[in-house]
């Protein structure tokens, strides 16, 4: 015979069954976990590209030289970079459910305010807050897809992601052109912020930071997991490549890709549009493709392969080659080009998965700065060829930046290729997981 106290238990116990097996079966599958972060990440990288084909609408209208477009636009990468420190240690302790559309937030007040910008201070203002707001989704998907994929499909699952959500730039290209001819860039970037403010709820209110069978194991963390990352000499052979390949391949995807269609082959908006269509269509496979390789050459020779294809490229643009030529260099830019995300699956299996969040956004915080340089470093190497009186720089101009950048890829390269040599001992944690 049972008292009234386990009569109450028992109660107690089923009610809270009832509940879990409720929870169960609402819960997201690793899918919709997958559909929801892609559908952020879209947004991430239509903002991080759109520059380039508004890039002469924006000068135009707010009067902008190379060195203000250059500035402005890289202080997407800017913030975005800044963000990872704190990014790292929230993710570790809140995890992304919280930890993302929190920060979506801040992107939806830059998205309204450039929209609104009279001038170059609040439109660097808007760009910047729209960076720093959009700096959680990539990382937090790293992070969270541990937990929800195997091992062995993770760094597939990641780069998938990014070659689907990549597609944001296909719509960066063409369609933003034709779009912007029809309503202007300020209602562009008003709708861009509806849809933010809709993404993020979405994810606040149907994404888990881990399965149902897995207990969410986030806490007070400190910078003891950053400072863990930054004394492996490992992450210092990483460092490098990820600051040029990254910076690089953003700093020309979202902004120098357009200006030199405009100045060195004087094609039109459309014209230039298609252009980088291929790019950002390159980016979409290659992304895809990155982890499938990754996942079975080895991540180390993945990277190193990709950047050295990706080098070429830039060296083909320098020659300044016929229209067809340039189209295939433009694909061939995207599709090498996107393998930098696999500097953070490298750092991802390098670390413990306790610190895999302060890893990841450790080694993004080099790859989205070298963003912000390079962006910026080559807006002042533009402009100091000066400009014509139509406001189009010299064709040498663009030679010599991207003379520069290639080499910045060929010396952080070879510090890179001593990472092989490891991957190919017995056992390397780093490969093969």
């Amino acid at each position: 015979m049972t008292t009234g106290r386990e009569t109450t238990r028992i109660a107690r116990a089923e009610v809270a069954a009832s509940v879990a097996a409720r929870s169960a079966v609402h819960a997201p599958g690793p899918l919709q976990i997958f559909a929801l972060f892609t559908a952020a990440y879209f947004l991430s990288y239509f903002f991080r590209t759109a520059n380039a084909v508004i890039a002469g609408d924006l000068a135009r209208d707010l009067a902008l030289d190379a060195a203000e477009l250059g500035l402005m636009t890289s202080l997407f990468f800017g913030a975005f970079a800044l963000a990872q420190i704190p990014l790292g240690i929230g993710l570790d302790r809140w995890g992304s459910r919280v930890v993302v559309p929190a920060m979506m937030t801040i992107a939806i007040v830059g998205a309204l305010l450039f929209a609104s910008a009279p001038g170059f201070a609040p439109l660097a203002l808007g760009r910047a807050l729209i960076g720093a707001g959009m700096a959680a989704i990539l990382p937090s998907a790293f992070k969270t897809f541990g937990a929800w994929f195997p091992p062995g499909r993770v760094a597939t699952m990641s780069a998938l992601l990014v070659g689907i959500g990549a597609s944001g730039a296909l719509f960066a290209a063409t369609p933003l052109a034709w779009l912007t001819q029809q309503i202007g860039w300020r209602a562009i970037f008003v709708g861009a912020a509806v849809a933010v403010a809709i993404s993020a709820l979405v994810i606040a209110t149907k994404a888990r930071n881990t399965p149902a069978q897995i207990s969410w194991q986030g806490g007070a963390t400190s910078a003891g997991g950053f400072r863990a990352v930054l004394r492996d000499r490992r992450f210092w052979r990483i460092v490098p490549l990820n600051f040029f390949f990254t910076g690089i391949q953003l700093g020309v995807q979202g902004l120098w890709g357009g200006p030199y269609l405009f100045d060195v082959l004087g094609l039109t908006r459309i014209e230039a549009g298609n252009i980088l269509l291929l790019l950002s269509g390159g980016v979409c496979v290659g992304s895809a493709l990155s982890g499938w390789l990754a996942d079975r050459w080895g991540v180390a020779r993945a990277i190193a392969a990709s950047a050295a294809l990706f080098t070429l490229c830039q060296l083909g643009l320098i020659a300044r080659p016929p229209l067809a030529i340039v189209a295939l260099l433009y694909l061939g830019f995207g599709l090498t080009g996107s393998f930098c995300i696999m500097g953070m699956a490298h750092a991802r299996q390098i670390f413990p998965l306790a610190i895999t969040g302060q890893a990841v956004a450790a080694t993004n915080f080099f790859g989205i700065g070298g963003s912000f340089c390079i962006q910026w470093w080559m807006g002042l190497i533009i402009k100091g060829f000066g400009a014509d009186a139509a406001g189009h720089y010299p064709p040498v101009a663009y030679s010599v930046t991207f003379g520069c950048a290639a080499v910045g890829m060929v010396l952080s390269l070879l510090w890179y290729l001593p990472l092989l040599r490891e991957a190919d001992r017995p056992g390397h944690p780093s490969e093969g997981h």
